[in-house]
């Protein structure tokens, strides 16, 4: 549960000026150049944009996994630019779920081991009650004792996706979430994302290249060159992919 101190009635999102300089061999490349980005409490927002634009930066910075070198960054009422590695790791426990396009199980656990692990490291007792009701949530009740190797990789971004909303977080980052999967199995993956997002209340913030999928987000945000160049919660026409 949220620490009652750092609710806000203002937006879940508020970054202003964010900048983001990465150390490279050949010199600093500058990927995000002043992104301001304003996001309300149960929004769904895609993000589109070509390769290298900045998107995955933009999450991870969200996700307090990378800080910014300037500007201002508040996610659910928290200032992540004052906060040390410690209160970061917990503000992602708390806050926040994240799917990547890779799944990142730990190959070594079970399905129902990988999606309790957030909230064993919250010391919830019902760690493992919570996660097997999350995982019959998108179908894998079955499954609960295999290993992701042992899993399809549709099953397997399920479980992903179980483990990122089995604490309800505020907030959840998606990044590709489809990209690794088939359209059929990618829809029923999306189709679960949207549908818990819906039960929960939950914000949602996803990067696609695709547009259907953008689509079904109520607000598309366009990134080039690490800038954001079309919003249209700000009513700016999207360009065309």
């Amino acid at each position: 549960m949220s620490d009652p101190q750092t609710e806000t009635a203002g937006p879940l999102v508020s970054a202003n000026g964010l900048v983001f300089t990465a150390a490279a061999a050949s010199g600093p490349v500058h990927v995000l150049r002043g992104v301001d980005l304003t996001v309300g409490a149960g929004e769904a927002v895609g993000i589109v944009g070509p390769s290298g634009s900045g998107k995955t930066s933009l999450l991870m910075l969200l996700a307090g996994l990378e800080r910014p070198t300037a500007g201002s960054l508040r996610v659910a009422g928290q200032d992540l630019k004052a906060m040390d590695e410690d209160a970061l790791a917990r503000f992602r426990r708390d806050e926040v779920g994240i799917v990547f396009q890779a799944f990142h199980l730990i190959p070594t656990m079970s399905a129902l081991e990988n999606v309790a692990m957030p909230l064993e490291f919250a010391g919830r007792r019902d760690a493992f009650d919570r996660a097997a009701a999350a995982l019959r949530d998108v179908g894998l009740g079955h499954r609960l004792d295999h290993y992701p190797g042992q899993m399809s990789g549709g099953e397997q971004q399920r479980v992903a996706l179980a483990r990122a909303v089995v604490a309800e977080p505020r907030l959840i980052l998606a990044d590709e979430p489809t990209g690794n999967l088939d359209r059929a199995t990618g829809t029923v993956v999306m189709d679960l994302l949207f549908g818990l997002r819906e039960r929960l209340g939950t914000t949602l913030i996803l990067i696609t290249h695709d547009p259907a999928l953008a689509e079904r987000c109520g607000r598309q945000v366009r990134m080039e060159d690490g800038r954001i160049t079309a919003d249209s919660g700000d009513g700016l026409r999207m360009a065309a992919e």
